[in-house]
């Protein structure tokens, strides 16, 4: 997850590396899909021996989602995909899926 604040041009400076490495994958992917074959695509990429699949947690959000255009429903507990950029007011979040605008984070009063 990447803090940022573009009203005050603050923002992670991991962010520039992170954007790069979003917009290679997009762009190997779209290529893939437009037909290149991925092993010329991978051709003096680093190799990588005995290697297994492993997992690692990722930081997301979980809340009560409304409007959401596949999970529908209103007030629907849901957990989404990779957490990738909050605003440093808490105001919105980009997951990996899409832009969030965020309500009360948990635990505040409720004054119902």
């Amino acid at each position: 997850m990447l803090m940022f604040d573009p009203q005050n041009g603050r923002y992670d400076p991991r962010f520039e590396r992170e954007t790069d490495r979003l917009i290679a994958l997009a762009s190997d992917m779209e290529k893939i899909r437009n037909g290149a074959d991925p092993s010329d695509l991978a051709a003096g990429a680093p190799i990588l021996d005995q290697w297994i699949v492993a997992e690692h947690s990722v930081p997301c959000l979980a809340g009560l989602s409304s409007g959401h255009p596949i999970l529908t429903g209103t007030g629907r507990l849901i957990a989404t995909s990779d957490l990738m950029l909050v605003a440093h007011d808490q105001s919105w979040a980009r997951t990996r899926s899409r832009f969030y605008r965020l309500g009360r984070p948990g635990g505040a009063a409720s004054n119902s």
